[in-house]
């Protein structure tokens, strides 16, 4: 009860704090649709809206290295998100796990995470670059689904989750490159489209793997291979990781010097 407790208030300060300690940096200005109905104004937001999807998806596939980091971030959670849907169940139902060996695996990656993101990723990053970083996360990353698909004894999942203090750095290294791609004016769009694309590979992936699992789980299995949408899943990470590694990190984006052509959402005018 107390984690939930602490949970909740620390919901409420996020929202709390935002309105009290942030200062909102741009002005609105006096809308001039004040008097129009509430069915123009909520289609002129859709159309804004629109508009700026359309924007931001021009933006990603005209430039090869946004286009190639939305693969490996789609391929990418399109694997883990599979893994983390069914991996509870499927150490419970192999391996027996309960609720402490649970809490101990996550303890060991949350802090090893901590670690890697905090000292390891700033130390690293200036000698070798955000693509090799990116490259030997997704590395880390297949070991790690196929050392949980393929585990034969119950120790395995702990060295299984020893590799999430590597693979913890696809996300900070993804987002380096979508930034150093993307220009001045656009990084909310080119962040957010991945967000989105993110999003997408994250609500396809358990409509697969929990039926998957479940059926190499039962009786009714074509072979003996309990892990065997986990492996699925490693594969969908081979694909990422091969994505990353034709990724052209050095290319400069030509929109640094360039204003930004789409009317913002709030007029300064």
């Amino acid at each position: 009860m107390i984690l939930f407790q602490v949970s909740i208030a620390l919901l409420i300060f996020v929202p709390v704090y935002t309105q009290f300690f942030l200062v909102e940096t741009v002005e609105s200005a006096p809308r001039k649709d004040q008097e129009s109905s509430c069915l123009k104004k909520a289609v002129n937001v859709l159309d804004r809206r629109y508009k700026s999807m359309r924007d931001a998806a021009l933006m990603v596939v005209g430039s090869p290295t946004l286009r190639g980091i939305s693969f490996v971030s789609f391929f990418y959670e399109l694997g883990m998100s599979g893994i983390s849907a069914v991996l509870l169940f499927y150490l419970k139902a192999v391996f027996g796990f309960n609720k402490n060996q649970f809490s101990e695996i996550l303890m060991m990656v949350g802090i090893g995470s901590i670690v890697s993101q905090i000292l390891v990723l700033p130390l690293l990053n200036p000698f070798v670059g955000e693509k090799v970083i990116l490259c030997v996360a997704l590395l880390a990353s297949i070991a790690y689904a196929l050392f949980y698909g393929l585990a034969w004894a119950s120790w395995v999942p702990y060295l299984s989750a020893s590799f999430g203090v590597i693979y913890v750095l696809v996300k900070p290294s993804t987002y380096a490159i979508i930034s150093k791609a993307s220009g001045l004016n656009n990084q909310g769009k080119a962040q957010g489209f991945i967000a989105g694309v993110q999003s997408i590979s994250s609500l396809l992936s358990p409509l697969a793997m929990s039926p998957l699992t479940s059926w190499f789980l039962s009786t009714d299995a074509p072979f003996n291979c309990k892990g065997f949408s986990i492996i699925v899943a490693s594969i969908c990470l081979m694909v990422s990781l091969s994505c990353a590694c034709m990724l052209d990190t050095e290319e400069n984006s030509t929109n640094d010097e360039r204003e930004d052509i789409e009317e913002p959402l709030i007029s300064h005018t």
